[in-house]
């Protein structure tokens, strides 16, 4: 999918098979059968959420470009280098669940531009009738943006804010509709799969965690980007083999799936990239953006930095969110002045382990997160030294 990092025109596309025209009738069961999950931070099987709206006689699909993840890039770099990647998967998943609506939903600039000269190529070549039909939506970045429900509510002419569930987006989004929303990466990989199949799809990856997928590399290596790898490649491979190695001393710590899966220890520079790998940390792969941090950073300082970003990102619209988050920065900054106490510690566990699943998104889920791997792996001394 990386390809180099070309930028691929309409023409390239076309060459790699892109818009060819495809047996649809079976394509649920085969992503079914291929173990694609989705890229939006879930990894929820993509072949549920098609088969929940398909049962709809009225549908509509979105394609989800808000990256609201600050340490990711990945749907951003697919959506300027690989557009026509994207707007494929959203055709052929208009065309298995007969939506009503397709719609393109980005909040980056850059992005933006470069999906309206791809569907105006893609319109004037006229191989694809229903490009016509397509809408783009803009939207303010902001974290809370990238949310399902608050994707749907924005497109609805409403606050890019999350909803209270239920009803769930499958059963009540866009126009009141069954609508599936779905990650740009999860549809462009669906096009691929739809012409490739099932077990060319498989031929990459780990058994339960199949297939490639793009990861947002930052922190202290020599090249920061965006790669495609296959799932089960260990991330120290990644950083020495694809980006140039680290940058700094022996690493220290690394952050997962972005800011939302916490602080993990050095340790886990050799964990295998799979869900499940990740799950047994208690962490997640979320939109696969790992920041490792060496010895050269000051790591409690940039968790400090997350902390405060939670604090302010909140949607405001939940007590136990705007309360939680900021309680947590402010234990947080107090530990990277010196101030710790073992109040502080008692604290930053306990809402670690007591605020997950309070708000009405998962965006409390993160910092919920940081606030239990922060103690665990950077304020409490490893196991093996106490």
């Amino acid at each position: 999918m990386v390809d180099g990092g070309r930028r691929l025109d309409l023409s390239a596309e076309q060459a790699r098979g892109t818009y060819k025209p495809v047996d649809t009738s079976t394509l649920i069961d085969v992503l079914a059968a291929a173990g694609l999950r989705g890229r939006g931070g879930a990894g929820f099987p993509a072949h549920i959420k098609w088969r929940t709206v398909s049962e709809a006689e009225q549908c509509v699909v979105v394609a989800n470009g808000e990256e609201g993840e600050p340490a990711s890039f990945k749907d951003r770099w697919l959506l300027t280098h690989r557009p026509h990647a994207v707007i494929d998967g959203l055709l052929l998943a208009a065309q298995v669940l007969k939506a009503r609506r397709l719609i393109l939903y980005v909040s980056d600039d850059d992005a933006h531009r470069c999906l309206e000269r791809a569907l105006q190529d893609l319109r004037a070549s006229g191989i694809a009738p229903r490009a016509q039909d397509i809408e783009l939506f803009k939207v303010a970045p902001t974290y809370v943006a990238g949310e399902e429900s608050a994707a749907c509510r924005a497109i609805n002419g409403g606050p890019a804010l999350p909803l209270a569930k239920p009803p769930r987006v499958f059963e009540s989004g866009v126009d009141g509709l069954p609508t599936l929303v779905s990650n740009v990466e999860t549809l462009a990989h669906a096009a691929w799969i739809a012409r490739n199949g099932a077990s060319a799809y498989r031929l990459y990856g780990a058994d339960a965690s199949p297939g490639t997928t793009l990861i947002t590399l930052g922190g202290d290596c020599t090249r920061p980007g965006v790669y495609e790898v296959a799932y089960g490649v260990r991330l120290s491979d990644v950083c020495h083999r694809l980006a140039g190695g680290m940058a700094g001393g022996p690493v220290k710590a690394i952050l997962a799936g972005g800011w939302f899966g916490g602080v993990l220890p050095a340790s886990a520079i050799d964990l295998p990239l799979t869900f499940e790998a990740l799950r047994d940390l208690q962490s997640g792969f979320g939109c696969g953006a790992f920041t490792v941090l060496t010895e050269t950073s000051d790591a409690l300082a940039v968790v400090a930095d997350i902390a405060a970003w939670y604090a302010r990102e909140t949607a405001g619209q939940c007590g136990v969110c705007m309360k939680g988050t900021q309680a947590i920065s402010g234990a947080i900054a107090d530990a990277r002045a010196g101030r710790a106490s073992e109040t502080t510690l008692v604290n930053l566990r306990r809402w670690g382990a007591t605020l997950h699943g309070r708000g009405t998104c998962s965006f409390l889920d993160g910092a919920a997160a940081l606030a239990r791997s922060t103690v665990e792996n950077l304020l409490e001394p490893p196991v093996e030294a106490r």
